[in-house]
């Protein structure tokens, strides 16, 4: 059995995930990370995207964060995140609405402020999308 670590993913609106992993994939701002047991204590921070925490059976838990924080210490790891949901409850339609939206917005704005919001607001659709289009292979594989 290979050793476990526990993980919390926590949200504004409450606990999405508490439990035992062997490891936990998150996307950090500077890259993919990949923390297990006794990893170094480590605080950064989260850029929008799929956050994996895998069991000791192989099997993973798919979650969307839409930016946040991690912190690891020696016993539990801590996701606090803006937003947190369950992969399989991304609303597919409203991401690809909010994507084309950004999009638009994009083409068309007229303020600085306009176009960082728009990227933002594109960033994090795109992220959404990606995190349903992994959830999809992994289902059919």
């Amino acid at each position: 059995m290979a050793m476990q670590i526990h993980v919390d993913i926590v949200s504004a609106e409450g606990a999405i995930h508490s439990g035992s992993a062997t490891m936990l994939y998150a996307p950090g701002e500077m890259g993919e990370l990949g923390i297990a047991a006794r990893h170094a204590p480590l605080i950064t921070r989260l850029k929008p995207g799929d956050v994996r925490v895998e069991d000791d059976h192989g099997n993973m838990e798919h979650f969307y964060v839409s930016g946040g924080m991690l912190e690891v210490q020696p016993d539990v790891i801590t996701v606090l995140a803006d937003t947190a949901i369950r992969a399989e409850n991304i609303d597919e339609a409203k991401a690809l609405e909010a994507k084309r939206r950004a999009e638009d917005t994009l083409a068309g704005q007229t303020a600085e402020f306009e176009y960082a919001k728009a990227q933002a607001e594109l960033a994090e659709a795109i992220a959404q999308l990606r995190a349903i289009e992994k959830l999809r292979k992994m289902r059919s594989s």
